[in-house]
């Protein structure tokens, strides 16, 4: 496997970040050496697709008459890698620490992507046939809304025409337990403005006498939430599904310890959140509501008495099954504008939506993922949700009509969008050869009959 290694490393060394424009020329970086792992893997018609945003990496390999044709999706862009002191090694220099590779992107998303990579390269290099058609789909905007794939999606969906797509960008529920995801929240990712002058005031001054952006910003988020976690804006709960009682009763038999999970795992004082709902329920089948940040005023070094005339507070609303991202941002809009105090103007910037995703596990598609799951890693390959949200997921169902099957390979403590991110290498080379099983059997399902 030291070619899958190398490659990997030489991936994450490009500091793709897709959300920050002074890496653009990163992401363009990474998007070309894709196009060379798919070149090298002997895949086809491999081309990078250009438009609005950065680009588009496909390729394909459709030499199965009769049998299915997957569309495999992933995206070679990443995560800021603040706050950088928290890194034990360089984010941008691969670290191999025992069997955990460490690097911005390991398991979210290079470390799984090239598991699909790599077993198509493994039959083709060898000679042998795949026993699937395929399509390739990377993109480089995952993790910044994703506007020109789905552009691409909506323009072209003949040139992605597939009966499943797979996607690995999830993780095992734990070490050694084959997992297969089969639900996915929504999202609302917006910014709120908040102003209250025209310009920054001296607090000696002023102070006492004027409005201060911040904690007007401050307010108007307290109120958005109940003390226990659950949110506070009206009719935001009126859409949520329900998870089915056969799935409920699954996820209770997983081996899950709450307080295991809040001191080895969140690694937090506390868990929180809506009143009576496990935290599994909490995080796979019901909506959240979080503050990623607040900027405004002074916070350098020092002391500097202004009283600040602007504020921006980055939020994001989690949805369930069920759940329009469209009424969830108005009903959000609408909570602000009730909570924004006198003296100051809130306005809501929606940056990007998507809506929960869900698939079912009686699908082939899926049952066959589960069979060589479990064939690689043993034991009974289970089914889960995710409270993350791959908004092309959704995209694939709505445009295509067809599954995702969402192989999970990561670990619960890979660190995704953290500091110190790593993907376990025993699971990427399991994760290959469960792959290349994956499409056999599926090749052999196709000629009998699905």
């Amino acid at each position: 496997m030291e070619d899958v290694l190398d490659d990997l490393i030489e991936w994450l060394r490009i500091a793709s970040i897709s959300a920050l424009p002074e890496h653009a020329p990163d992401v363009r970086r990474a998007a070309e050496f894709t196009a060379k792992l798919f070149s090298q893997a002997g895949l086809e018609n491999v081309a990078l697709i250009e438009g609005e945003g950065h680009p588009l990496v496909v390729a394909d390999w459709l030499h199965a008459p009769g049998k299915p044709t997957l569309l495999c999706y992933g995206h070679y862009d990443v995560q800021p890698a603040e706050p950088l002191e928290l890194w034990r090694t360089p984010p941008f220099e691969p670290t191999k620490l025992g069997d955990n590779l460490y690097a911005r992107g390991a398991a979210d998303d290079k470390g799984l992507a090239i598991i699909l990579i790599k077993a198509a390269e493994r039959f083709l290099r060898a000679g042998k046939p795949l026993p699937v058609n395929l399509r390739f789909l990377f993109e480089g905007e995952e993790e910044s809304g994703g506007d020109h794939v789905a552009a691409y999606l909506k323009a072209n969906p003949q040139a992605l025409s597939c009966d499943a797509a797979l996607i690995c960008d999830t993780e095992m529920f734990a070490p050694e337990l084959p997992t297969i995801c089969t639900g996915l929240r929504g999202i609302v990712y917006a910014e709120l403005k908040v102003r209250t002058g025209a310009v920054d005031l001296h607090s000696g001054v002023y102070g006492g006498a004027v409005p201060n952006a911040i904690e007007a910003a401050a307010r108007i988020v307290a109120k958005l939430k109940h003390n226990d976690g659950g949110i506070a804006i009206p009719g935001f709960y009126d859409d949520v599904l329900a998870p089915a009682p056969e799935e409920l009763r699954s996820w209770a038999a997983l081996p899950f310890d709450d307080e295991a999970f809040r001191r080895d795992e969140a690694r937090v004082e506390a868990l929180t959140g809506e009143p009576g709902y496990s935290v599994v329920q909490r995080s796979w089948s019901r909506p959240a509501l979080e503050i990623h940040g607040i900027r405004g005023g002074f916070t350098a070094e020092g002391a500097k008495t202004v009283i600040p005339c602007q504020a921006l507070v980055k939020i994001s609303c989690r949805l369930a099954a069920g759940q329009d991202p469209a009424r969830a941002a108005r009903l959000l809009a609408e909570a602000i504008d009730a909570a924004t105090p006198a003296g100051a103007v809130a306005s809501l910037h929606v940056l990007h939506t998507a809506k929960a995703s869900i698939v079912d596990p009686r699908s082939p598609f899926i049952r066959e993922a589960a069979v060589a799951m479990s064939e690689v890693f043993g034991g009974q390959t289970v089914f889960t949700r995710s409270g993350g949200s791959i908004p092309i997921v959704g995209l694939f169902a709505d445009l295509l009509g067809v599954p995702s099957v969402l192989t999970g390979f990561g670990l619960p403590d890979d660190n995704l969008h953290a500091p110190n991110e790593k993907v376990y290498l025993p699971n990427v080379y399991r994760g290959i050869e469960a792959i290349m099983r994956y499409w056999t059997r599926l090749g052999l399902r196709q000629s009998e009959g699905m």
